[in-house]
C-alpha cells in the first residue's frame, strides 16, 4: 500500500537502498566536467579521472590512451556495481533489477545481427556489446537468417522470448525489418516493465510509471522522426509506439500521420512537458533534440532520489550513470580529434 513502504522496506532493501545513495554521490559534479572540457589530451582527462571513483580502473592503463578505453573501464565500474546490487539482491528487486538490461540485451542482439547482415567479423562485434545486456548463446545470433530462426535458435532461452511473439515472421532480415524488430521488441519491453511496477504499487508504481511513460514518448518521438521519409506506413508506425503514457492515445494518433519535423513539433506542443523540451530547440534543429531529451530526463531520474523506500533509486542511478559515460565519450571524442569548440554541444550536466 502506498505510504506504507517504510514499515518494511528495510528489512530487505534498506542495505541496497543506502548503497546506490552513496554511489550516487560519486557522479561527477559540472565543476568535474568544467575541468574535464578544459583538458587538452586524454592523458589529462585520464589524470582528471583519476581523482574520482573511476581512478582504480584507468589507473594502470598506458599511454597512448584512446576513447574506447577510457569508455570500456568507465562502463566497467558501473557493470561492477550492478553486478554487486544484483547478488545482494532478494525479490522483487533482483527482478527489477534484470528487468534494467533488458534494454541493452535487445540493442546486443540488434547490433550482432545487423553486423552479421553486413558481414562484419562475429568477435569484433562482440566486443562492442554492452557488458550488462550479454547472455549465454549471444555468438550464436550470427548463424540467424530469419527472426524465426533468431527465436528457435537462440532467443528462447533468453528473457527476451516473451517479447518475440510479435516479431516472428519468415522474412528475410534486412535493415529495415531489423529496425523493426528493435522498436517492436522494445515496445513490448517497456509494457512489460511498466506492468511490473504497476504490480509492485507504492512509490516504485508512481515514480517508475512516470520515467517509463516519459522513455515511451520519447521512443515514440524518435521512431516518428526516423520513419520520415521512409517506406514505413502509418498503420505500422503506430504499431511501434508502445500502449501507455503520456501521449497515448490521441498523441499517437496525431504523430503517426506527421510527415515533417514541424508537424511533430506541433503535436507534441499540445502536451506542456513536451512543450518546454521543444520550445528551447529551433525549428530546422531536430538534431538537437536528443540533447533536449536527455535534460529532462536527468532532471526526473534526479528527482527520484527525492523519495524513499521504493526501488526507482536503482533504475535512475544505472540511467545517470549511463548518461555519464556518454559524456566522457563525447568529450573524449572531442579531444582526441582536435574539436575543443563543439565539447558543450552533447555534454548534458547531472549536478
Amino acid at each position: 500500500m502506498y505510504g506504507w513502504e517504510m514499515l518494511s522496506f528495510n528489512i530487505h532493501d534498506g542495505f541496497l537502498e543506502a548503497i546506490v545513495r552513496g554511489n550516487r554521490s560519486g557522479l561527477l559534479t559540472a565543476a568535474d566536467y568544467n575541468n574535464l572540457c578544459q583538458c587538452e589530451t586524454l592523458d589529462d582527462i585520464k589524470m582528471h579521472l583519476t581523482a574520482t571513483e573511476y581512478g582504480p580502473y584507468l589507473q594502470n592503463e598506458p599511454s597512448p590512451l584512446h576513447t574506447t578505453t577510457i569508455v570500456e573501464k568507465c562502463t566497467l565500474k558501473l557493470v561492477d556495481e550492478y553486478k554487486h546490487m544484483l547478488c545482494q539482491a532478494t525479490e522483487p528487486l533482483s527482478t527489477f533489477l534484470q528487468y534494467i538490461t533488458y534494454g541493452h540485451m535487445i540493442d546486443n542482439v540488434v547490433l550482432i545481427v545487423t553486423g552479421t547482415l553486413h558481414e562484419r567479423d562475429v568477435n569484433e562485434l562482440l566486443e562492442k556489446c554492452h557488458p550488462l545486456g550479454m547472455f549465454d548463446s549471444i555468438a550464436s545470433l550470427a548463424v540467424a537468417q530469419n527472426m524465426r530462426e533468431l527465436y528457435r535458435l537462440v532467443l528462447v532461452d533468453t528473457p527476451l522470448a516473451p517479447y518475440f511473439s510479435e516479431c516472428i515472421t519468415s522474412e528475410d532480415l534486412d535493415d529495415m525489418n531489423i529496425e523493426i524488430m528493435r522498436n517492436t521488441l522494445y515496445k513490448a519491453y517497456l509494457e512489460d516493465f511498466y506492468k511490473f511496477c504497476q504490480k509492485l504499487g507504492g512509490a516504485t508504481a508512481e515514480i517508475m510509471c512516470d520515467l517509463l511513460s516519459f522513455e515511451a514518448d520519447r521512443r515514440a518521438v524518435n521512431i516518428t522522426i526516423n520513419s520520415i521519409g521512409t517506406e514505413l506506413t502509418r498503420d505500422d508506425r503506430r504499431k511501434l509506439y508502445s500502449n501507455f503514457g503520456l501521449l497515448y492515445p490521441y498523441g499517437h494518433e496525431e504523430l503517426a500521420v506527421c510527415e515533417d519535423v514541424d508537424q511533430v513539433r506541433g503535436a507534441m506542443e499540445k502536451y506542456p512537458p513536451y512543450q518546454y523540451i521543444f520550445s528551447r530547440i529551433s525549428y530546422g534543429e531536430s538534431q538537437m533534440l536528443d540533447k533536449a531529451f536527455y535534460e529532462e530526463e536527468v532532471k526526473r531520474l534526479c528527482l527520484s532520489f527525492e523519495q524513499q523506500f521504493h526501488y526507482a533509486v536503482f533504475f535512475a542511478y544505472i540511467r545517470l550513470r549511463e548518461q555519464e559515460i556518454r559524456n566522457l565519450m563525447w568529450i573524449s571524442e572531442c579531444v582526441a580529434q582536435n574539436q575543443k569548440s563543439r565539447v558543450h554541444d552533447s555534454v548534458v550536466f547531472i549536478f
